[in-house]
């Protein structure tokens, strides 16, 4: 060893130096624990979306169907308003007096 690495300012240096790298580290360690619990945080959050998604998509799908089965109920009223509507003015032409 050198001279200057042993002598008391030397050794100071050396310690000094080896505290900032140990601050660094623990600065780096602390920052990748921040980086890692986002992360996991954000993975979390995807999770939920990707399940709110789904319970979306089904509800979607369940409210498609009762439309379609609206409509088609509805198309069935309507014809059948339109054959009741024919019978009634078939039975009052029945009863009406001829026109003189």
């Amino acid at each position: 060893m050198s001279e200057r690495a042993t002598s008391p300012d030397g050794l100071d240096r050396a310690l000094k130096r080896l505290a900032g790298a140990i601050d660094l580290c623990e600065r780096a360690a602390d920052l990748r624990m921040r980086h890692d619990d986002e992360r996991s945080d954000a993975e979390d959050e995807f999770a939920l979306m990707q399940d709110d998604r789904s319970r979306l998509a089904v509800e979607l799908d369940a409210a498609l169907d009762r439309s379609r089965a609206l409509e088609r109920a509805s198309a069935e009223a309507s014809d059948r308003l339109a054959r009741a509507a024919e019978t009634i003015g078939l039975v009052v032409g029945r009863f009406e007096p001829p026109a003189s």
